[in-house]
């Protein structure tokens, strides 16, 4: 059905509703209790595919006449809601998406009727000291500086304590763009590489090439940053952690010999929570080798930063406040919904490096926000934030957190425990890595030659694959699966599952269910049996 076209009709959209037909009324009639029910439900997904969804979802064609909200509101429920993931379902422990809060529904309503936009204070006069303080927050979580800084720069004009991004993969990018600008900064008769370019930069500084130093570990938008930045992929230095952390030793080592070779490094990157494994490199140690090596120190902590709320296991983080910049991602451990990342700058001036101005907005001297990100108009995510900072306290933080690696503990011991699973990497936070595998075939592999261990290997990774994506299409459960090297098995990756657990609400139960599902699973195919034969293991 269709609705008829008037003005009348159009305004409405946009004013307040009078009675009980109005656009507000109806969406949140038909789609408010539907979403609840949803989201309370253990099932991670229906058993559709993603073909038949694509079906749905094949117009291309806008509408040529309005259509009536209910009409709307009934398809999104049947196609959109009913076929979406249920990241809330206490079964899904497979990536950094977890339940949030149910105070944050009605946070999202205020912040679309809202409807700021941080880039200027003309449009956002309230919502920009707001975000301020929230990056001051974290930038005192992190940096711990004394009261009298924070008095001084919170609300500067002229500096800027760190910036929100859409992500950590922004927030990463915005560091090393920062770090590239100050590196190829303004001196005596250049204007610096923002304005001259980076040929102009290589050539007035005498640069051969600029690199990148991490472990492999790393998450892949720091290639997606050099790429953007001019740097190039090649200069990109990963270096292999079989012990799944970045060696303080070995990254001088490389640093050095890229430096003898005619180049500069421009930053050394260390990662607070690794998305594969949940590692922490060793902060303090890699900041040393940054000092001597002479460039940025980044440490991306998207995932493990919110670990500093807990006085049990911030130590883990140790060395972090040395960094020159960090990343953080409140829509993961933070539990904030979808679009909220932060970078946070040691020095309040370095962002500097990269403020831009415009003769409309962001003008000179102004406390616009957006002349020190990359990013122009924007939410006013730092609300979410800002609200979850002062219902949970450092104390909710704490426990929330202390839960999840305690229960990320117990799930290892459990998966120590039984006789087909072995455990790939311990967590170091909440995140852990196994892969499922016959007892029998466990025993013997370690025995094996190095081509027959390699052999057997291959066949897990397939058993392993096969039961991911058979539990995944099940819907009712879900881990993920990635590709790791470990020490035990030498330079050849292996597959296996990731677990990521964020969820309050998976239990015990949910666990040992999980493993159960998945073995059962398991031995319905032919790698199994084959794994379990002595002559096919060897």
């Amino acid at each position: 059905m269709k609705a008829q076209v008037s003005l009348k009709h159009l305004f409405r959209v946009f004013t307040k509703p009078e009675d009980e037909d109005s656009a507000l009324t109806q969406i949140e009639k038909h789609l408010s209790d539907d979403i609840l029910d949803f989201l309370s439900q253990h099932v991670v997904t229906r058993p559709i595919s993603l073909e038949d969804i694509e079906k749905v979802f094949s117009a291309t064609s806008v509408p040529e006449s309005p259509e009536f909200v209910s009409d709307l509101a009934e398809h999104l429920r049947e196609d959109l809601v009913a076929h979406s993931v249920n990241t809330y379902s206490p079964k899904f422990i497979g990536h950094m998406t977890s339940a949030l809060p149910y105070f944050h529904l009605s946070l999202a309503k205020l912040l679309v009727g809202l409807n700021q936009n941080p880039v200027k204070i003309e449009t956002s006069k309230a919502f920009t000291p707001l975000e301020r303080q929230v990056l001051g927050m974290l930038h005192h979580l992190i940096f711990d500086q004394q009261d009298a800084f924070y008095d001084t720069y919170l609300h500067s004009a002229n500096h800027a304590l760190g910036a929100f991004c859409s992500g950590g993969t922004v927030a990463n990018i915005t560091a090393l763009w920062v770090a590239r600008n100050r590196r190829l900064g303004p001196s005596e008769g250049f204007s610096g590489v923002g304005r001259a370019g980076l040929h102009a930069a290589y050539r007035h500084y005498g640069i051969q090439n600029l690199g990148l130093l991490s472990s492999r570990r790393g998450h892949y938008s720091l290639g997606k940053a050099i790429d953007l930045l001019g740097i190039g992929r090649e200069q990109m230095l990963t270096l292999p952690c079989p012990g799944q952390t970045l060696d303080p030793e070995m990254a001088l080592k490389a640093g050095k010999a890229y430096q003898d070779a005619g180049n500069d490094l421009l930053a050394l990157v260390g990662v607070a929570g690794t998305t594969e494994t949940g590692h922490i490199d060793p902060l303090d140690e890699l900041a040393d080798v940054a000092k001597e090596l002479g460039c940025w120190f980044h440490v991306d902590a998207a995932w493990g930063g919110a670990t500093l709320f807990s006085t049990s296991y911030r130590d883990k983080l140790s060395g972090i406040e040395k960094a020159d910049s960090v990343t953080m991602d409140a829509h993961k451990q933070m539990y904030v919904p979808m679009g909220a990342g932060m970078v946070l700058f040691k020095q309040p001036e370095s962002a500097n490096a990269v403020r831009h101005h415009a003769q409309y907005i962001l003008r000179q001297g102004s406390k616009d926000l957006g002349s020190t990100t990359l990013e122009g108009s924007r939410n006013g995510m730092a609300m979410m934030v800002y609200a979850s900072l002062r219902i949970f306290g450092r104390q909710g933080y704490q426990l929330l957190i202390d839960q999840c690696i305690e229960k990320a503990q117990l799930f290892a011991d459990m998966i120590q425990r039984h006789p087909d699973f072995e455990l790939i990497t311990q967590p170091t936070l909440s995140i852990l890595t196994y892969r499922v595998i016959p007892e029998a075939a466990q025993q013997r592999i370690e025995t094996l030659c190095e081509e027959r261990k390699v052999r057997a290997n291959a066949l897990t990774d397939v058993l392993v694959r096969k039961v991911q994506k058979a539990q995944r299409e099940a819907g009712q459960s879900f881990v993920s699966r990635t590709r790791l090297e470990v020490a035990k098995y030498g330079d050849t990756p292996i597959t296996v599952f990731r677990v990521v657990l964020a969820n309050p609400m998976t239990s015990n139960a949910d666990l040992a269910a999980i493993l159960a599902e998945q073995r059962q699973i398991a031995v319905a195919f032919e790698e199994w049996d084959a794994l379990n034969t002595q002559d096919q293991a060897d």
